[in-house]
């Protein structure tokens, strides 16, 4: 058991899905998987294991931020040995090329907090990036799927309001959506060196102003759900 997460060692699975919502992993657990345990319930942070088509595979709520993803990502690498990690959420999208609904698979990640900084110190811009094995599994999954999935740079705020950042400047350089958590994830994975990728759905537009309700976030995002299991199952080794 670690500070956070109420589990044993061997209770969590070497493959783990992140969404931010813990009820997102409930709802990815009790949808999903087979033969379900719920190893942790500390601070309602939800987790669980299970098996999806025959593999085992985790499913654990990071809280929102980068703050809150670094405590559970730090302990599942350190004291429970996951080697691979998915954030599965959602995402504003950037770009007039992005659709709601749509698919993003993060190649990079931009942020605005200070984590990379205080890593590296002045001076450095390092570039947090996902696992290119991931990263390709997934497309190729989401092609064959019939899905037609954006590949980009993902923009974690570091604040949910804040009306500093020049969107459009971001969104000139290439950065197609917004979420608060994907730089933090690449920058621990490269760290510890484990695999990570990031799977978003678009739950809301920039530039349109439309939207999802939150309902629709919790349990509707099925597609990007199906693609994640899909290819965590692909790239497992144990």
């Amino acid at each position: 058991m670690s500070t956070h997460i109420g589990a044993k060692r061997g209770d969590i699975a070497s493959t783990v899905l992140m969404p931010g919502d813990p009820l997102r992993a409930k709802y990815i657990a009790e949808t999903y998987l087979d033969d379900v345990v719920n190893y942790s319930s500390v601070r309602n942070m939800l987790g669980f294991t299970g098996t999806y088509k025959g593999k085992r595979i985790s499913v654990q709520g990071s809280g929102m931020g980068i703050p809150s993803l670094a405590i559970y990502t730090t302990e599942m690498i350190q004291e429970f040995g996951v080697n691979t990690i998915y954030r599965v959420g959602s995402c504003g999208a950037m770009s007039p090329d992005v659709k709601i609904r749509d698919i993003i698979l993060g190649q990079a990640g931009t942020t605005d907090s200070s984590i990379i900084a205080n890593t590296f110190g002045p001076g450095i811009y390092y570039s947090p990036i996902a696992d290119f094995e991931l990263l390709d599994s997934a497309y190729h999954t989401a092609k064959d799927s019939g899905l037609t999935p954006k590949v980009g740079n993902i923009f974690a705020a570091d604040r949910f309001y804040n009306d500093e950042i020049d969107m459009k400047k971001l969104t000139d350089y290439g950065v197609i959506a917004t979420e608060m958590e994907t730089s933090g994830l690449y920058l621990l994975a490269a760290k510890h060196h484990i695999r990570a990728l990031t799977i978003l759905t678009v739950s809301d537009h920039l530039l349109t102003g439309e939207k999802t309700t939150a309902k629709e976030r919790e349990t509707s995002f099925d597609e990007m759900i199906r693609l994640s299991l899909d290819t965590a199952i692909a790239n497992i080794k144990e």
